[in-house]
């Protein structure tokens, strides 16, 4: 069997998909001046609260490096704060702060618009069986 064309390959057409996406939500969080990588902070953060800045990194799909310096960013502008890890004083997590919280529900409609416009392209049911294959692959 030949190898589909570059533009056939799953790993090229997933990464278009992505970039589609995430340029949708880029433009949607612009006017909030937030990244889409602050974004997904902000989203975990809320949905599991404090995390060690090794999970967050694995969560916001960046490295530590990178994490470190969003999280610095973030600090500065008091959505989030460094609080030492209560059973191992030398890990730090990162907690959102009264802005960070504020922060999330004013990006709630925004996720939720995204979310409902990413339905509409594929349809609801196409949707389902997208996000059921790419979990099954992540897992």
């Amino acid at each position: 069997m030949a190898s589909p064309k570059l533009t056939e390959q799953l790993g090229y057409l997933i990464a278009r998909t992505n970039r589609l996406i995430e340029d949708d939500l880029t433009r949607r969080l612009q006017a909030n001046g937030i990244a889409v990588d602050q974004y997904r902070v902000l989203k975990s953060l809320e949905e599991e609260g404090p995390l060690p800045m090794g999970r967050l990194a694995e969560r916001v799909l960046v490295e530590p490096a990178t994490l470190t310096k969003i999280i610095d960013r973030m600090v500065r502008e008091a959505l989030v704060f460094r609080v030492p890890d209560e059973k191992d004083r030398r890990k730090v997590r990162v907690a959102l702060s009264s802005s960070g919280v504020a922060m999330c529900r004013q990006l709630e409609a925004i996720g939720a618009d995204h979310e409902r416009h990413i339905a509409e392209v594929f349809g609801t049911l196409e949707l389902g069986n997208v996000r059921r294959v790419l979990s099954d692959l992540g897992s």
